[in-house]
């Protein structure tokens, strides 16, 4: 009975807060952090946290549809990542592997227009996960109603490495200006770049750091943050709308202080056009009672000046 009555009680929670979620955010990016310290507090192995982390990103998907939200980034193996031990790194990779070809061939993936896409350095990955890749870049390539992004061999700081490379590259050979290099042209250079800048990053697992993920796109954004304690495999929807209220909220401050500043610049530049006209004015009449008086007084020498008329 308290298990149901606890039950009934998250769920009249998570439809409050789906009440208010008003205008969301339209790329929300994810650090899936807690996998391996799930599964150590549930007795298992790191592997067995991965495939639970997974089931979450399955339901995070679903509402992102739910809410609208156009485009999802999920950290899935960092650079660092590399590091791992080889028992522990080989499952994640065949778990990707067989995620990726379960996606590609999802019906509510192709009915819903999801494309996916990998963004980091592919070429490091082992050739099976590279192909996997593949085929689903290619099996979603034609859609655009959604866009779920997988960093994979990914590094922010490796990223815009390779972008300032590839900057300095074509300005040696000639084929791009020093003068044209601006935020375009770091962007057409940024690997399997996101569609949109980032204005949410969520990371679950306690840690409050955004690890070198996507700086370009979401520092540069000046994304909002949700950080939380759950482990990933544990995230929750209401933990979800919980970081959707989070980023309305900043964006509500952020409306109401632009507001505010720019009602001040009004007021300010009113008020110093209203001193000026009124030193303007001040001057005017000035003039124009100078000029009243000047004409007063030739007028009455003009009839001083007039001869006087025979008695």
């Amino acid at each position: 009975m308290l298990r149901w009555v606890r039950e009934q009680i998250r769920q009249a929670y998570i439809r409050h807060l789906d009440r208010a979620i008003e205008d969301g955010p339209t790329h929300v990016a994810i650090i899936q952090d807690g996998n391996r310290r799930y599964a150590r507090r549930q007795g298992d192995d790191a592997p067995d946290g991965h495939r639970a982390g997974a089931e979450t990103t399955e339901q995070v998907l679903d509402w992102c549809h739910e809410l609208g939200i156009e485009e999802l980034t999920i950290y899935a193996f960092s650079t660092e990542n590399f590091s791992r031990p080889p028992e522990e790194r080989e499952p994640l990779f065949d778990l990707i592997e067989s995620k990726l070809y379960e996606l590609a061939d999802a019906d509510r993936v192709h009915d819903n227009g999801m494309r996916i896409r990998a963004v980091g350095e592919i070429e490091r990955l082992p050739d099976r996960l590279r192909e996997a890749v593949d085929y689903a870049e290619a099996r979603t390539s034609e859609y655009d109603a959604f866009s779920l992004n997988v960093a994979l061999a990914y590094g922010g700081r490796a990223e815009l490495l390779g972008a300032a490379r590839d900057v300095l590259r074509d300005v040696a050979a000639g084929d791009l200006a020093a003068s044209d290099v601006d935020v375009d042209a770091i962007d057409a250079r940024l690997a399997g770049q996101p569609v949109r800048d980032v204005d949410l990053i969520i990371r679950t697992g306690g840690d409050e750091r955004t690890s070198n993920f996507l700086p370009w796109h979401a520092n540069g954004n000046e994304a909002a943050v949700f950080f939380c304690a759950p482990y990933w495999p544990e995230f929750s929807k209401a933990d979800f709308l919980r970081a959707i209220r989070t980023y309305e909220s900043r964006e509500d401050s952020w409306r109401h202080t632009r507001t505010e500043r720019a009602v001040a610049l009004v007021r300010a530049v009113a008020e110093t056009e209203l001193a000026e006209a009124r030193t303007v004015s001040a001057r005017l009449r000035g003039q124009l009672s100078s000029a009243a008086a000047r004409e007063l007084t030739d007028e009455l020498e003009r009839q001083g000046e007039e001869p006087a008329t025979a008695d």
